[in-house]
């Protein structure tokens, strides 16, 4: 199962303007938090997020929220997946692979998932 997803940088650095570290924490961990260097890279994570969720076919909404999806950083960088136990139990997540791209003010995620 297959996701994209695309997000203006512009507009997540707009979000945290205004609001701050509750802007992140409204679809970011601490943990998460912890690896933002810049709006790109939470924008990044945002469009990763979207496209998790759009692999699993639900989108973000009751029954998989922006909490439920984990990013992390290989020992090389390269970003990582990690689902709450009952999502990765629903949806039989045997597997998942993320890119992450950025280019012209924007975020793109592509996310592969596979299935037990």
């Amino acid at each position: 199962m297959i996701g994209i997803d695309i997000v203006r940088v512009e507009r997540i650095a707009k979000m945290h303007e205004k609001f701050k570290d509750k802007a992140y924490a409204r679809f970011l961990s601490e943990d998460e938090i912890a690896l933002v260097k810049s709006p790109s890279t939470a924008a990044g994570f945002w469009a990763a997020k979207e496209a998790a969720s759009k692999a699993l076919g639900t989108g973000i909404g009751s029954i998989c929220s922006f909490h439920d999806i984990k990013i992390s950083k290989s020992k090389l960088g390269a970003p990582k997946l990690k689902y709450t136990k009952a999502l990765r139990k629903k949806f039989k997540i045997k597997k998942s692979y993320l890119s992450i791209t950025h280019d012209g003010g924007f975020a793109i995620a592509v996310v592969n998932i596979i299935k037990k």
